[in-house]
């Protein structure tokens, strides 16, 4: 189905998308206890802390993450892997407020953004009539680990402090990322494309976009708003998973168990999604995306077995599986791919935003004495409204032809 470079790109894009995990809200939620109890910090205080350091990545990230555009990959993979290193190092130092925010800001920025940018990025630009197989397989990784590590940490947590995981994943990434990137994408240059002449009269055909432009683009809004529905509040239920656990009266694994059911559907929805959109194209399929997510804010809401809970996360997984391709796809369709870098990392930048912003949300409405059923219905309501939005515009996602 994939040639060999073909075949090298979808690998890096799983290996960068799996080690991304380490800055993601899921895995980060998992040490949202043992952090607290180290600081003696509360959970709107750590949501707060959370937040910021979130907020202040997602600014860095647009900037940064444009610089792809200008250098090969393994240049800007090289710089990524390095920082996420370092930065999961400094995670294990943690001992004040201060050193958590500017933690916090590291791994979101390196590990959550850069990552996943880098990973999404590098597979968008270089596949074109297999675009969504190829991101489809890529995101596989960040599913793997969704399956693998929740379990596994806390598994782990119980016969390791947190501070030695954090010095023994720092390590992990130095001696295996760098090797896997070169043996992967060194050939890769920033104008290898999948089929060099089909791909080329395809980008004579569509307009391609610069950044600028499309901030002027009133569609751009409408769709980012769905698609950062998944985020905020898939992050909100994750960094504070242990308050959900407690108002549930949910044992203190099922939540980690449920984990599997979430990534078992991403999975299955991102193969399904990946030959959904090359048959019938992104932009088609973008209506459907948070349907699933709104069944599960109602599972929320009603059920407390903890059976519901495996539901609950199997529907986020949904989708999870739907947003992460359509999340790239849909841009490379509508705007082209020559300055896809600068276009992905402001929607990288506004979706970690959105993670800042599901975080405080939670953290300030669970201080203030709100049920995580209240939230999921103010949740609800969100996904509604972006909903009716986009169902309004639909037919007016065309890619526009020169």
């Amino acid at each position: 189905m994939f040639k060999s470079l073909s075949l090298k790109v979808i690998i890096f894009g799983f290996i960068f998308t799996f080690f991304s995990s380490f800055g993601q809200s899921f895995f980060l939620g998992l040490f949202n206890s043992s952090i607290r109890d180290a600081l003696s910090i509360s959970h709107g205080q750590f949501g707060s802390i959370y937040a910021s350091a979130t907020l202040l990545s997602s600014f860095i990230l647009i900037w940064l993450g444009k610089k792809i555009d200008d250098v090969n990959a393994i240049k800007f993979a090289f710089f990524v892997i390095i920082s996420l290193s370092i930065s999961s190092f400094l995670f294990s130092k943690i001992n004040s407020i201060v050193f958590l925010f500017f933690a916090i800001f590291l791994m979101r920025l390196f590990g959550q953004g850069l990552m996943s940018h880098t990973a999404t990025t590098t597979v968008s630009r270089y596949f074109d009539k297999s675009r969504g197989k190829a991101l489809s397989t890529a995101w596989l990784g960040l599913s793997s680990a969704e399956f693998l590590l929740p379990v596994a940490i806390v598994y782990l947590l119980t016969i390791l402090d947190w501070r030695d995981l954090w010095v023994s994943f720092s390590l992990l990434i130095i001696l295996f990322l760098p090797v896997s990137s070169v043996f992967l994408i060194r050939k890769l240059d920033i104008n290898s494309r999948e089929t060099e002449n089909k791909k080329n009269e395809n980008e004579n055909k569509i307009k391609q976009w610069k950044r600028s432009e499309v901030l002027k683009d009133y569609k751009f809004y409408i769709i980012c708003g769905n698609l950062l529905a998944m985020p905020w509040i898939f992050t909100g239920f994750a960094v504070f998973q242990s308050f959900v656990q407690f108002s549930k009266e949910w044992g203190p694994y099922v939540i980690a168990q449920s984990f599997m059911a979430y990534s078992i559907l991403s999975v299955i929805t991102l193969f399904v999604t990946g030959f959904l959109i090359d048959k019938f194209t992104s932009r088609k399929l973008l209506i459907f995306t948070n349907i699933p997510l709104m069944l599960a804010t109602l599972i929320l809401i009603f059920f407390d077995n903890p059976f519901s809970s495996f539901i609950f996360l199997g529907l986020m997984g949904v989708t999870n599986g739907f947003a992460n391709v359509l999340g790239s796809s849909t841009w490379a369709e509508l705007y082209g791919v020559k300055f896809i870098g600068g276009i992905k990392a402001m929607t990288s930048a506004l979706m970690v935003f959105s993670t800042a912003f599901g975080t405080a949300l939670f953290g300030f409405l669970i201080d203030k004495g709100f049920t995580i059923e209240q939230i999921a219905s103010f949740s609800g309501l969100y996904i509604l409204s972006m909903f009716v939005l986009l169902f309004l515009i639909k037919n007016k996602l065309k890619p526009q032809y020169l």
